[in-house]
């Protein structure tokens, strides 16, 4: 028991949420080892390092993390401003990965190929608990195994985007096209203007990444007038998609929403609704997308295609750790119902630690977006929320570990298409809506008013993945 008392406790990922785990784990007098597939540090939020959040910095930083960088005489960015995703690279996670206590234990450009137990495969019992892990990555130095006392995997979801199929399954064609095709938000008026001005571009997906893309898409069609935009939503509402307009106090948010229903009224968005696409082909420099919509056959010849339908986590290096899963949303089992999508509609998820994060291997626990499964309302300061309940489970401290120390707000994103239940109507948007084309009570007043979207946020909270981005 020495010897895994003297043993660091490996984070895989050192994406904000990872390298909070770290952070925590310093502060608690634990050695970190974190192994993150990327160049650098946050290495998925610098592929959309154009896009900016919904709230501001002051909810954006871990608070270990900031008493780590307080002591080392870092300059706090203005916490009222919003940062875009490099910008949360640039100012924050890269000075927190270049502070001593994380930078000697951050191994770069590795990639974590297999996790077990030593001396154990999946089936043994006998001292499994008390042996230590064996975590095997992958560097340009080739194949190493490196052992740990505890696993915290912050991978994230990013390198695993959901395909096209509204079935969860590529469509036919979709491998073959994947030159023309991009998934989640590329800089379509930055670093890839030139592979979408004046071309026909497909949107497919219903969240805040695709707005984000189509109203990109807009600013590009007015510097190149023959852009044209197609979006396509698997569902039939719009008014899910729009968020919260003008009622949604996080105002980024907001106005991403009103700045949509603006280009729907005057025509530069072709919406396509609901749209599910059965097959691609190459036709010249275009593709030819076979689809149904509204039910019938449909046809529409493009030159890109940007996939916006969210991100899957990926467990292949997890088949010998006995982990516990949903089996639907692939959550842990006592995670799942407070996050499943099918049920919660405007962001009632409630603060969560180690106590619905707990796998059946003693010392594993999976957090940040990934530990969402393919839930897609993740919140950041959820992720530090977690970590900070994980590392005082992993230091002994379960007082600490089982305390709730965040209360987070309902976020005025709607993001379920379905009745809410009595159980969830206390907690959603003021109550269920008496009017059928609106989410929630204050939804339905807003309407009466004259507004738009879900007036349910309390306070603001940062959303890193709504279909599509990840922290």
């Amino acid at each position: 028991m020495d010897v895994m008392a003297n043993l660091p406790v490996a984070v895989i990922g050192a994406g904000p949420v990872g390298l909070a785990a770290a952070a925590h784990l310093v502060e608690r007098g634990i050695t970190p080892l974190v192994l993150e597939r990327g160049e650098s540090v946050g290495a998925a939020l610098l592929e959309w390092e154009h896009v900016r959040v919904f709230s501001p910095w002051k909810y954006n930083i871990d608070t270990a993390a900031r008493a780590l960088l307080d002591r080392s005489g870092w300059t706090a960015p203005d916490s009222q401003r919003l940062p875009t995703g490099g910008e949360i690279v640039r100012d924050y996670l890269a000075p927190l990965g270049r502070l001593p206590a994380i930078a000697a234990n951050l191994k770069l450009g590795a990639e974590v190929t297999a996790i077990t137990r030593q001396g154990h495969d999946k089936v043994a019992n006998d001292g499994r608990k008390d042996a230590p892990f064996v975590i095997r990555y992958r560097d340009a130095g080739g194949e190493h195994r490196v052992l740990a006392r505890a696993v915290i995997d912050a991978s994230g979801t990013w390198w695993r985007p959901n395909p096209i199929g509204v079935d969860g399954l590529p469509v036919a064609g979709e491998g073959e096209a994947s030159a023309r095709i991009a998934y989640g938000i590329p800089d379509v008026v930055g670093k890839a203007r030139e592979d979408y001005a004046g071309k026909r571009i497909l949107v497919i997906g219903g969240g805040h990444s695709a707005i984000n893309v189509a109203l990109a898409l807009m600013e590009l069609q007015d510097a190149a007038p023959g852009t044209e935009v197609f979006w396509a939503l698997r569902h039939a509402s719009i008014e899910r998609l729009l968020g919260g307009g003008l009622n949604d106090q996080l105002p980024e948010r907001g106005a991403l929403g009103l700045a949509a229903r603006q280009a729907m009224a005057d025509g530069r968005l072709n919406m396509l609704a609901p749209f599910a696409a059965n097959g691609i082909e190459r036709q010249g420099e275009g593709l030819v997308v076979d689809a149904n919509l509204g039910g019938k056959p449909f046809n529409l010849v493009i030159d890109r295609i940007v996939v916006t339908t969210g991100f899957r986590p990926d467990l292949s290096f997890l088949s010998e750790i006995r982990i516990a899963l949903d089996p639907a949303v692939e959550a842990p089992p006592a995670l799942a119902p407070l996050i499943d999508p099918n049920f919660h509609s405007c962001g009632t998820v409630p603060a969560h630690g180690i106590a619905e994060l707990a796998h059946p291997e003693p010392g594993f626990t999976i957090v940040g977006s990934k530990s969402y499964g393919r839930a897609p309302t993740f919140l950041m300061a959820t992720g530090y929320e977690q970590v900070r309940s994980v590392v005082a489970d992993i230091a002994g401290d379960h007082a600490a570990a089982r305390e709730v120390r965040l209360v987070l707000p309902e976020t005025g994103v709607c993001s379920a298409v379905g009745v809410v239940t009595a159980s969830e109507s206390a907690g959603c948007c003021g109550g269920p809506p008496a009017a059928v084309d609106a989410c929630c009570v204050r939804d339905a007043d807003a309407k009466a008013t004259g507004a738009s979207g879900c007036g349910c946020a309390t306070a603001p909270a940062t959303e890193t993945r709504e279909n599509g981005v990840d922290a």
